[in-house]
């Protein structure tokens, strides 16, 4: 395939001379299923305010839906994504509150396709190399760096590719006949309710990911940053749990990686990242048997900072004997409670309250005799993970449309054994929250089998932190929030140096995201990148490659 522009030091993007023609794409929609889509953020059906072009009621009523918000190619989780700010402060955006001012396409790709098929994806993939376009891959727009956005851009749009094959027999391509796997297989758009909901139509239980709506996807971005979920410590990550992926190369050629085939693109692949190596438009999952899950809800509250500091100090002390039991869940700390899911699989209630009891007895008698306290626990016993799911997660509804920045660290079980104190003080001052879903069945998996950062197979947990700020905030402030961010940074990583970040729920702004989003794999998955990516097209926020591009990713340095 020829590449016009391969030597271009920057990509062409909306707006610039070079910008393809009318009847250049016009060429591009004769070869797709769907005409192409002219992606507009979120808000826009409410300008101009004189006379809105579209159903503003609809926007005021569900923009905060992460269901409603996945199903438009201009809408993304974090709104703070769809705005664009300018080197002078400036802000592009199209706020819901429309006193802010103008609609702007901030940075909201303004073409693209609506994927319905491979051939749609290798259409747009070879146009987009051809023209030397600016390219943003979006699936549900579930993305804490906002890489499935970039102003000026070109989008490939997979949300449609809805696809969702059972095989309790899986042969991988090019792999023995012997060689079989209970297996699911999940076109790249798939969300996590559709693909429990087929996994348990056939008794059987799959890793994946835990959200309001659970309109995250099931075979994109999740899966290429590694991929957590409550029963990873009994089953591994996303990563360690995929047989085969079909993917769109640079060159417009599919390919289907495994094991036996394209073994080195399958290793980048898994956990190289979104939107880095390809256009991904399938996954093969393998499923597990299901098996039952004992939920322990617990909360702790006092009015007593102290009070609450020392029981933190407990809970993050008895962590490691917890892993070992089995246990997994999700958390949260502030100078006045501490709220935990533990969970259990294949447990009893007396055995998981037998692993927690001194625990509970310990925050019982402290919060008793030190002020006003609560301290509560409740137990349900579910007869498999999709029960528990269902219950939780399926239908609650998931607020979004938020202005939010992240930051997280893969906490080493060293820090929890040799320092937990100190870790303690530091989670507690932070008023972080954690996904405890690794250690276990995480930690057993080789390093270098997949190219994962290797800190996720040394960890217990994922620790979050991030910033918030309101719609319409000035630059100045943000820039504010951010620094505030960047010195939590700091304080987080000198007291765990080395530790990693978990590439999906991560900061733009770490200060050295190759080090921290993928260790001693870098330079393999960058080998890998250009082997399969040899003019930089899948360039995004943080990836592998990015430090070759200017701060827009948009022009070589």
């Amino acid at each position: 395939m020829a590449m016009g522009h391969t030597l271009s030091r920057c990509r062409r993007l909306y707006g610039q001379k070079c910008w393809p023609s009318t009847s250049d794409f016009s060429g591009l929609e004769s070869q797709l299923s769907q005409p192409l889509i002219h992606p507009l953020p979120t808000a826009s059906p409410c300008y101009p305010v004189s006379s809105p072009s579209g159903n503003c009621t609809d926007v005021q009523i569900n923009g905060e839906k992460s269901s409603w918000r996945a199903d438009r190619p201009g809408s993304l989780d974090m709104a703070n994504f769809e705005t664009f700010i300018f080197k002078n402060g400036s802000i592009s955006a199209c706020y819901l509150n429309t006193s802010l001012g103008p609609c702007e396409q901030g940075n909201v790709p303004v073409v693209g396709i609506d994927a319905r098929s491979v051939g749609d994806v290798q259409a747009a993939v070879k146009f987009a190399a051809t023209h030397n376009l600016r390219l943003a891959i979006k699936n549900t727009g579930h993305d804490y760096m906002g890489r499935s956005a970039a102003r000026g851009a070109f989008m490939i749009w997979t949300h449609h590719l809805q696809n969702i094959t059972y095989n309790s027999t899986f042969v991988p391509q090019g792999a023995p006949t012997s060689e079989t796997y209970d297996g699911i297989t999940l076109g790249a758009g798939v969300s996590w309710n559709d693909a429990y909901d087929t996994v348990q139509k056939h008794g059987r239980v799959l890793v994946g990911g835990l959200s309001a709506d659970g309109t995250v996807g099931a075979a994109g971005g999740w899966l290429l940053g590694g991929g957590h979920g409550i029963i990873s410590p009994q089953y591994g990550l996303g990563v360690d749990n995929v047989i085969e992926i079909n993917v769109v190369a640079a060159d417009g050629q599919y390919l289907t990686v495994n094991s036996h085939q394209h073994s080195d693109l399958f290793w980048a692949l898994r956990g190289g990242g979104g939107g880095t190596f390809g256009v991904v438009t399938s996954v093969t999952y393998r499923t597990h048997p299901s098996t039952i899950l004992t939920i322990v809800s617990y909360n702790s509250s006092s009015s007593n900072p102290d009070t609450m500091r020392k029981i933190f100090k407990e809970f993050i002390r008895i962590h490691p004997a917890l892993s070992d039991a089995g246990f997994s869940g999700y958390g949260s700390i502030s100078n006045n409670s501490l709220h935990g899911l533990f969970a259990l699989s294949n447990s009893s209630i007396a055995k998981t309250n037998q692993s927690l009891n001194s625990f509970f007895e310990y925050a019982q008698n402290l919060t008793s005799k030190e002020g006003p306290n609560l301290t509560t626990t409740t137990f349900f016993t579910f007869d498999s993970f999709y029960s528990f799911y269902d219950d939780l997660f399926a239908s609650a509804k998931d607020v979004e449309g938020a202005y939010i920045e992240i930051g997280s660290r893969l906490v080493p079980r060293k820090s929890f054994e040799n320092d937990y104190e100190r870790l303690a003080d530091l989670f507690f001052d932070l008023g972080a929250n954690w996904n405890y879903v690794a250690g276990g069945a995480v930690s057993k998996v080789a390093p270098d089998s997949t190219g994962l950062n290797p800190a996720w197979r040394g960890c217990l947990w994922e620790a979050t932190f991030g910033i918030a700020w309101d719609e319409g905030a000035p630059f100045s402030e943000i820039k504010r929030l951010r620094a505030e961010l960047a010195a939590t940074l700091k304080k987080v990583s000198d007291i765990m140096p080395g530790a990693g970040s978990y590439l999906n729920e991560g900061s733009a702004f770490e200060v050295d995201p190759m080090q921290t989003y993928f260790g001693s794999h870098y330079d393999r998955l960058k080998a890998i990148k250009d082997t399969y990516d040899p003019t930089g097209l899948f360039i995004v926020t943080s990836g592998v490659g990015s430090e070759d591009w200017d701060d827009d990713l948009n022009c070589r340095r």
